[in-house]
């Protein structure tokens, strides 16, 4: 199989562990040289990857509250972040196999992404296992997954709100939640998150350094087109945005004026 025929085989998989194992052997092949990049044929229209049965999902306001008091908010946090984790394999995936012109890196990027993702899972699920609980136990919803249907007709737009967005959300909060953790005593689950933070941070440069690239082959100026994304598809115009981890965000390639904006202190 190709590359895009492997990594669609990835995406259809619905027993998680499975899904991560071969995602994984995917990314060693394609890294060894085992698998051709053939830029041929199309990809599915857009629909839902393969996904277990459980957890249902719902809408955020009916999620299971995530408090650190009881042992079934603590397993519910730690559900969240295993349930993030395994939607960023299916959305590092599915950035290879729906943009089919882009040079060679790209690809060899986002399969690294989706193997870190799928290492992410395997070790934030185990721990939940720890825990007395499995994937599946809590609801969940499917916010990061709608964002990648919204964002399918287009690279640039996909770059910008995935990666730039929504998962760079994971940088501001992920400090606070591991606070939080070992102050409750779960020095296990920080030792994980250390690990997620700093593999979040490339994975967000990624999409920076992908969408900016987007930019300059269309000669598009990248704060200003970052700007109107934003505003566009999230809904939310000028105006504090909430506090942002901005050496994280740097690190990850955000400049000062996107910043600026993201905190609602730049123009």
């Amino acid at each position: 199989m190709n590359l895009f025929e492997s990594v669609d085989r990835c995406l259809l998989l619905c027993t998680p562990d499975t899904k991560a194992t071969v995602t994984r052997r995917t990314f060693q092949a394609w890294r060894l040289g085992n698998i051709p990049l053939i830029r041929n044929g199309k990809p599915e229209p857009v629909g839902c990857p393969g996904r277990p049965e459980r957890p249902r999902l719902v809408a955020p306001k009916n999620l299971h509250r995530r408090s650190l008091h009881t042992p079934e908010g603590h397993a519910a946090l730690i559900h969240a972040i295993v349930h993030i984790e395994f939607n960023a394999i299916n959305l590092a995936l599915d950035a290879v196999y729906r943009f089919r012109d882009m040079p060679d890196a790209y690809y060899d990027d986002w399969m690294q992404v989706a193997d870190e993702e799928a290492y992410h899972f395997q070790l934030m699920r185990e721990h939940l296992q720890s825990l007395g609980y499995d994937y599946g136990d809590f609801d969940a919803h499917n916010g990061l997954w709608e964002m990648a249907q919204k964002t399918a007709h287009d690279p640039l737009v996909r770059m910008a709100l995935v990666p730039r967005v929504l998962e760079a959300r994971g940088l501001d909060v992920t400090p606070g939640i591991m606070k939080k953790l070992a102050n409750h005593g779960d020095h296990a689950a920080v030792k994980v998150l250390e690990i997620i933070l700093q593999d979040e941070i490339g994975h967000v440069e990624t999409g920076t350094r992908w969408f900016r690239y987007l930019c300059e082959q269309r000669d598009m100026e990248p704060d200003a087109t970052f700007r109107g994304l934003f505003e566009q598809y999230m809904g939310v115009s000028m105006g504090k945005k909430g506090r942002l981890h901005r050496s994280a965000r740097e690190a990850a390639g955000f400049s000062e004026n996107e910043l600026n904006y993201l905190e609602g202190t730049g123009e």
